[in-house]
């Protein structure tokens, strides 16, 4: 079967990027997530935005500022955008259907928050048999009481670049790389 690659930017939202919820890199992360969803959307590949819903824990309320996707990041006409209420992205969603529909088999992942959503995403996508680029200079956390937002992004970048894969494969490459890749 061909491979058809999708990008999966998560939960790139207002209420994830304020002064009290700083991110590592967050300029340089919209700016390689643009690039990015430019290249797949000139290449006809499709780009899905995951936007959490957090409204069973009074955050991420649908119609807030809050809950709405970063104004920076440029969503096209024929983007998907997937409403999730838990960590992992294919929880109770549609995701995995719709990945179906559109004949996907890879996943390049990118997104925030490193070490909660998008690392649960990659998990799931891992047991589901996809084949999977996380983007090294396209996901972001924050500072954490026992580590720095960098650290934490380095440490998974190290982790996923050393995960034994299911019937997939899982490999992190600069945004880039992935880029030149689409050619």
């Amino acid at each position: 079967m061909e491979t058809r690659k999708c990008l999966l930017i998560i939960d790139m939202q207002n209420g994830s990027f304020t002064a009290e919820s700083k991110r590592y890199d967050p300029e340089g992360i919209v700016k390689r997530i643009n690039e990015l969803s430019a290249e797949f959307r000139a290449k006809d590949l499709p780009v899905i935005f995951i936007q959490h819903n957090g409204t069973r824990l009074n955050e991420y309320i649908p119609d807030t500022h809050e809950w709405q996707i970063l104004s920076d990041l440029h969503v096209g006409p024929n983007d998907l955008i997937i409403e999730k209420e838990a960590h992992d992205s294919f929880y109770n969603t549609e995701l995995e259907s719709r990945l179906s529909e559109l004949n996907v088999t890879e996943l390049v992942i990118t997104g925030s928050a490193t070490d909660f959503c998008v690392e649960s995403t990659v998990q799931a996508a891992l047991s589901k048999d996809y084949n999977i680029i996380v983007v090294e200079d396209g996901h972001t956390a924050g500072d954490r009481p026992h580590l720095a937002a960098e650290q934490i992004v380095r440490h998974y970048n190290w982790i996923w670049g050393n995960m034994i894969p299911t019937e997939g494969k899982i490999e992190v490459i600069k945004s880039e790389a992935v880029i030149a890749s689409l050619d």
